[in-house]
């Protein structure tokens, strides 16, 4: 079991990330924005995990100043400007090219990883890679429709999938270094700060005034699908190639896919099916016992 500890962990984070759909529908159909909801977000994670590590070890929270650089990589970097470009190609295009350009984001942490970490691109990890990325195409509804691209969209979208691996890359570096746990409140840390320029706090503030209901379901965002899952993704990078997680992690979009199609009655077709099948095909070509990749 110890031996596929972190490919679980991973895999967890990804669908803990997946339900993120039950909180973020709730939050908007109550009127809040999605730069508003990422702003709730990140401060209720920030403040949870901060407690949290206050209470267990403050130890956590000592770092030298000449690494802040990490994390302003996995949290402003990564998180904040990743969530920018990723809104932006949503509300500018589609949430299917969203999906699919996001998930680019394999291709980029393996060939980032080859080049700063020297890892193998191996045959086996290249088919994953195919699988994955083909089945979000099917998952996404892309193949079933005829959709158009500005420029300025597939620009933003492919900067998403960028800006989402770094956070793989920046977590390597600063897992070298220090625990999953300071890794992972500096990334909450900097990315609320990062994120009050760019939300709308006051409309936050006001929204959740007239409705204190929504304050649970921001807590339900929080730790459910951002605390539990950057801490497990982080733990799970930790102890395995930076390439193999990142693939991993696109359990993602089949989680979504099924709570599409079974708590908000989505239609589903053969093409998302597929795509379900080619990304669960992946996980298991990844994890296949064969000679372990070189560390």
């Amino acid at each position: 079991m110890r031996k596929y500890g972190p490919a679980i962990a991973v895999i967890l984070a990804g669908c803990l990330w997946g339900v993120i759909n039950i909180f973020v529908r709730t939050l908007s159909a109550a009127g809040l924005g999605s730069l508003q909801i990422a702003l709730g977000r990140l401060a209720a994670a920030a403040l949870i995990f901060s407690v949290f590590l206050l209470i267990k070890d403050p130890s956590c929270f000592r770092i030298r100043l000449k690494d802040i650089w990490m994390f302003i990589g996995t949290g402003v970097v990564s998180v904040v400007f990743f969530n920018l470009c990723y809104f932006y190609t949503m509300i500018r295009g589609q949430a299917s090219i969203a999906v699919v350009l996001l998930y680019t984001s394999p291709v980029f942490v393996m060939l980032f990883s080859a080049l700063l970490f020297r890892e193998k691109i191996t045959p086996r990890k290249i088919a994953a890679l195919l699988l994955t990325v083909t089945g979000c195409v099917f998952v996404s509804g892309l193949i079933a429709g005829n959709l158009s691209v500005t420029p300025l969209v597939l620009l933003s979208g492919i900067a998403s999938g960028m800006l989402y691996a770094l956070y793989t890359i920046f977590g390597r570096y600063a897992l070298a270094k220090y625990s999953t746990y300071t890794v992972t409140v500096y990334t909450f840390i900097l990315a609320f700060i990062a994120s009050v320029f760019f939300g709308d706090a006051p409309g936050l503030i006001s929204t959740l005034r007239a409705d204190p209901s929504l304050i649970l379901w921001i807590l339900g965002l929080a730790v459910v699908s951002t605390v539990f899952p950057y801490f497990l993704y982080t733990w799970g990078l930790q102890h395995m190639e930076s390439g193999k997680a990142a693939i991993l992690v696109a359990v993602e979009p089949v989680v979504g896919a099924i709570i599409g199609m079974t708590v908000f009655r989505e239609p589903h077709d053969l093409y998302k099916l597929i795509g379900i099948a080619l990304i669960i095909a992946a996980i298991f070509v990844l994890n296949a016992r064969g000679k372990p990749a070189a560390p």
